[in-house]
This record gives structure tokens, C-alpha cells and sequence, in this order.
């Protein structure tokens, strides 16, 4: 594996005989936090983030109830070996403790392109280094394992600290998918497409490694 000094890495992958990139479940380890393939060992940690700030509430998610968790799991164990998607137990690698999840989504090997989504992180640790570093760790693995020619990034329209924090990472609005999807209260969400290039992503790297090393002096 080839590491850059001083930066996080993701663990590099082979494709299989095809040349198309064959996704498999594998830990990505930065500094500060550590994503770990979802599994059932982290649904106590996951209960106790979603709690902090109890986020099953907030409107424009699909955040699970601490009691659906078991069931949470089970959807993306199945989604993971159906191949659509990887999920992640996102962990301070110092601690342990786990706080929030996120995933690979709509994973489309044959044209190199895949999602970032179903993103949470507990309340108390929102604004700090976690999820900029459990993006970047994301970000080289779609670009540098999987080389990926594309990765997209959807949040609801009315969600604008999420709209503004994928713009922040270095992706690029696209446009609204209107009337897409129908959220639990029964409201039918416009979607923001942002997606961020291969071409784009050596200009990002730096720039979200420079965020992290600001993070690091803030919170250090």
C-alpha cells in the first residue's frame, strides 16, 4: 500500500479479472477516525450516537430509531452483498467510540461511479474533524483504490449545513432532482445532485488535507 506522509490513507483493493472495481468490505484508518465495515458489535455505540441529538428526528434523514437499528443492519448487510453498497461504522480511532455511520451507495462498478450517502455523526462531534476526515479517507479510496471516474453526493434541498458542507469538500452542485424521494413523514423531497470528478479530486485532496491539518491545530 502506498501512503502519503502524514496523510490518512484507504486500504487499496484489487479488480477483479474484468478491470471493473470489485468492492469488498475493508477498513479505512486516518489519524483521528477509523471507518469499520458496519456489523453488529457497533450497534450499541450507533444507539448512543444517534441519541446525542437524538437525530432520528431531524426531518430531511432517513436516520434510524435507536430500536431499528437491528433492522438498519440487516438492510445493508443485504445491499452490501447484492454489491449496491458498503456501509461503515464511523469510529474515533483514538477511543473507539463510535459515532455515526455511512456508506457507499448505489455503487455502479461497470461505469466507475458511486455515492457517498446515508451519512450521520453524533451532535456533540458535528463541526469537527470527523466526518471532513471520514470523507477525505472516502474520497481516496473511490478515487486511488477504485478509481472511480465519479462520485455523487445527494442531500435534501431544505438541508443547507449539509448542501453547504459538500460544497465545502470541493464538490460541484449540479442540479435539483425534483419531487425525489418520499421522506417518512410522508413529504416528497426535492434532491440536490453534487458530484465531485477525477479530474477535480488531486485539487480537493489538498484542500481537505489542509482543513485537517487546521482541525488538527484547533483541536489538538
Amino acid at each position: 500500500m502506498q501512503a502519503l506522509p502524514d496523510l490518512p490513507t484507504a486500504a487499496f483493493e484489487p479488480t477483479d479479472h474484468r478491470g471493473v472495481l470489485a468492492p469488498q468490505a475493508t477498513t479505512l484508518a486516518g489519524p483521528r477516525v477509523r471507518l469499520e465495515p458496519l456489523a453488529e458489535q457497533h450497534l450499541p455505540g450507533l444507539a448512543e450516537a444517534i441519541g446525542d441529538g437524538q437525530l432520528w428526528a431531524l426531518p430531511f434523514t432517513f436516520i434510524p430509531h435507536p430500536q431499528d437499528l437491528p433492522a438498519f443492519l440487516s438492510q445493508a448487510r443485504a445491499a452490501s452483498s447484492a454489491g449496491r453498497e458498503l456501509a461503515f461504522a464511523t469510529v474515533d480511532a483514538a477511543s473507539g467510540q463510535v459515532l455515526g455511520s455511512t456508506r457507499f451507495r448505489n455503487i455502479e462498478a461497470g461505469h466507475r461511479r458511486v455515492e457517498i450517502g446515508a451519512t450521520f455523526v453524533a451532535a456533540s462531534w458535528q463541526r469537527t474533524h470527523v466526518n471532513t476526515e471520514a470523507k477525505f479517507l472516502m474520497l481516496c479510496h473511490a478515487f486511488e483504490a477504485w478509481h472511480c471516474h465519479r462520485v455523487e453526493l445527494l442531500t435534501d434541498e431544505r438541508n443547507t449545513r449539509s448542501r453547504q458542507a459538500i460544497v465545502r469538500i470541493g464538490a460541484r452542485e449540479e442540479g435539483l432532482l425534483r419531487d425525489h424521494m418520499v421522506m417518512r413523514d410522508g413529504f416528497v423531497r426535492t434532491s440536490v445532485m453534487h458530484s465531485l470528478l477525477a479530474r477535480e479530486w488531486p485539487q480537493a485532496k489538498a484542500a481537505l488535507a489542509a482543513r485537517m491539518a487546521t482541525h488538527s491545530i484547533a483541536t489538538d
